[in-house]
């Protein structure tokens, strides 16, 4: 700390703890498709800052963890209030309560994450991460208010903020851009799906988003699921012989 710290790459970590905080304040306004496009945004600098920072060689260990507690605030708190005010508040207690089981398991996926950063965390994640979290629940508003639908007393979306919840604390395994070396030579088909997917995103933003979602959180689980049937059918293959 005596030596400083690096500017532009804490500098977008804070802008992306801003959207969080923006968020939140809208979220108490009522505007919870305003509220939830600025979770959106806040993800852009919270990818931002690690590309800045490696990319400039700028990574502290202060940086990591001004990152954790950013995090906390838009992709734990900012959710958490957003689906409370916006759909499970009828629940009374049993909604406060699972809104806050969102915000604690958060915190808890952030702590495990910097200690498992290196180790277990190094190429796949242990749990779902909580900016994935953070992109289910912010585009499930946004789709509902595309689509029209009321979400509140909604007994599904509250199931789903309670699974997603133990899904972050869990270890099922999860894959994200990390294990992706943009350094590397690539298929051209990959650049065409990239741009493929870019296009149908801008077409129709509050319906993609949230198909994207959806199809990350159900082929992480499809494949979890196979990889426990493997392993199960693998062990008993070895009890037999």
């Amino acid at each position: 700390m005596k030596k400083g710290i690096y500017i532009l790459p804490n500098a977008l970590t804070l802008a992306g703890m801003f959207g969080g905080f923006y968020a939140i304040l809208v979220a108490f306004k009522g505007d919870f498709t305003l509220a939830s496009w600025a979770v959106l945004a806040a993800m852009i600098f919270d990818g931002l800052d690690g590309f800045v920072a490696r990319l400039t060689g700028s990574a502290s260990r202060f940086g990591i963890e001004l990152d954790s507690l950013s995090d906390l605030v838009a992709f734990g708190v900012a959710p958490g209030v957003i689906i409370y005010l916006a759909s499970i508040h009828p629940f009374g207690r049993v909604g406060l309560l699972v809104a806050f089981l969102y915000v604690a398991c958060g915190a808890m996926r952030l702590a495990r994450y910097n200690v498992q950063m290196v180790t277990a965390e190094r190429k796949s994640f242990t749990g779902v991460p909580i900016p994935a979290g953070a992109v289910i629940i912010t585009t499930l508003v946004i789709f509902a208010k595309k689509m029209n639908m009321d979400l509140t007393g909604s007994p599904l979306v509250l199931l789903l903020t309670f699974v997603l919840s133990l899904l972050m604390v869990s270890t099922l395994r999860f894959h994200g851009m990390k294990e992706i070396n943009f350094s590397k030579r690539k298929p051209f088909w990959f650049l065409v799906l990239a741009v493929t997917v870019v296009v149908v995103v801008a077409m129709h933003p509050e319906i993609a988003l949230f198909i994207c979602a959806m199809l990350y959180l159900t082929v992480g689980l499809v494949e979890n699921a196979y990889l426990f049937a493997t392993k199960r059918k693998r062990y008993k293959s070895n009890e037999a012989h």
